[in-house]
């Protein structure tokens, strides 16, 4: 059995380190992927997970799948295609660390993903499907996507769903809007940022935002994050606020997905239903996720950068203290 498993994107994310002269990057591989992010936070929290999703059998779709293997997440379901490249993304950073991207995926590999090729039994051993809207850019991953959120439901787990808005890599924005619409009619807990929320409706209140997940598309567990203002968490039986303790950011790669794997990993240990959650909860769940989220900053990189529990914790009761 397994507690997660997610479809998506499995890609090599090359971060500037430094910058010539001229304006050229030196940049760092890191494994990347919103997908392979979240599960492995889940996986460093003690959850057992699975990965649907397509590589190249370059250099760099072997490293990958190493890298997924040594966080604890199951494989198998990985295919790897020699006529496609795995997908890369190039990250630059302004002062604040904020990131840019610019993608070589025309196509990548985890494009062409089809439902074919899916290994079934990663979603019927699973308590809870993932997916996020880069697996619903292009065909056929598009189609496998859906139709697997569809086997899912029918399994009757959770489905939690994070839009990962990435304009260029849309023909749209109206495109991804209706994509990203669609993803969240799916899901059951969802995990969207202050600035999808502005480029969904135009709302900036994360309150309105919340309740409209829930009143327009029946979302059970609402998790609006704000970056280093922290993130507002609703259901419909109760509310909190989470704050973001201090730190040094380096580098937001993977902050947001860190975040809804650690409180996807802490609401699996609950016991709980999303809608059950009260407020001690919600905020309980926010402060951890928050927290993870915040240090994984700290580092570089996406998978590389997550903290421990331990840290977690320790950073947590450090923060009451104060």
């Amino acid at each position: 059995m397994y507690d997660v498993t997610a479809i998506g994107e499995l890609l090599i994310d090359f971060a500037a380190r430094d910058t010539d002269a001229a304006g050229y990057p030196t940049m760092k591989a890191n494994p990347g992927g919103a997908p392979g992010n979240f599960l492995a936070a889940l996986s460093k929290y003690g959850l057992r997970t699975a990965f649907l999703g397509k590589v190249g059998t370059d250099a760099f779709g072997g490293l990958l799948i190493n890298t997924l293997k040594e966080a604890g997440i199951e494989t198998k379901g990985i295919r790897q295609d020699s006529s496609v490249f795995t997908t890369l993304a190039f990250v630059t950073f302004d002062a604040g660390g904020d990131r840019s991207f610019s993608f070589a995926r025309k196509p990548g590999a985890d494009t062409q993903l089809s439902f074919e090729e899916l290994d079934l039994e990663l979603i019927d051993q699973a308590k809870v499907f993932h997916f996020g809207t880069l697996s619903l850019t292009d065909e056929p991953v598009r189609a496998a996507t859906k139709r697997a959120v569809e086997y899912a439901r029918k399994k009757g787990g959770w489905i939690t769903f994070d839009p990962n808005l990435r304009l260029p890599l849309w023909n749209t924005p109206d495109e991804a809007r209706e994509q990203i619409l669609w993803g969240l009619s799916q899901a059951d807990v969802v995990k969207i940022s202050d600035e999808e929320a502005e480029f969904l409706w135009g709302i900036t209140d994360e309150e309105k935002a919340a309740e409209k997940l829930q009143k327009e598309f029946g979302v059970k567990l609402s998790m609006v994050t704000m970056g280093p203002r922290g993130a507002y968490l609703s259901n419909e039986k109760a509310a909190a606020r989470a704050a973001c303790p201090r730190v040094m950011p380096v580098d937001t790669t993977g902050a947001g997905d860190i975040f809804g794997g650690s409180a996807v990993a802490w609401l699996l240990k609950s016991g709980k239903a999303p809608e059950e959650l009260d407020e001690k909860e919600l905020a309980a769940m926010g402060a951890f996720a928050s927290t993870a989220a915040s240090l994984s900053t700290e580092m570089p990189g996406g998978i590389p950068s997550i903290p421990s529990e331990e840290a977690v914790l320790k950073k947590l009761r450090g923060s009451e203290a104060v």
